[in-house]
């Protein structure tokens, strides 16, 4: 593996783990509908308050490791056609609120209320 292939391969891995950790939303989503009982309830949204702030945690990480990579790879774009420069060109435009890590964090935030809401939701049954 040339240190080309190596950079890519460690940046798409790191992309792609920022983003595998929302099934789990989606499996509370399903429990929830089941309709469990109080105290079950209360454990899900623990732990789904628990895991969004690990997950947020884990990201964090991997916004880290994808740093390294886009300075490497923004080297290599070097001797690209300007047109192909996809990171550099990414750079120049890039906005706070339109990127992966302001949707990540938001989705973050809103699970862990969800959590929230779910734990108090479980109290009210009880």
């Amino acid at each position: 593996m040339d240190g080309r292939e190596f950079v890519w391969a460690h940046f798409k891995l790191n992309a792609e783990q920022r983003l595998r950790g929302f099934n789990f939303f989606v499996v509370l989503l399903a429990a929830l509908q089941r309709g469990f009982s109080p105290g079950l309830l209360i454990l899900l949204g623990a732990f789904t308050v628990l895991l969004a702030q690990v997950f947020w945690l884990v990201d964090a990480r991997s916004r880290q490791l994808l740093e390294l990579t886009i300075a490497a790879l923004k080297e290599m774009e070097i001797e690209f056609p300007e047109s192909h420069r996809l990171f550099a060109a990414d750079a120049l435009g890039q906005s706070r609120v339109i990127s992966y890590t302001f949707a990540i964090r938001s989705l973050l935030l809103a699970q862990m209320g969800f959590g929230f809401g779910v734990v108090g939701y479980g109290l009210y049954q009880w």
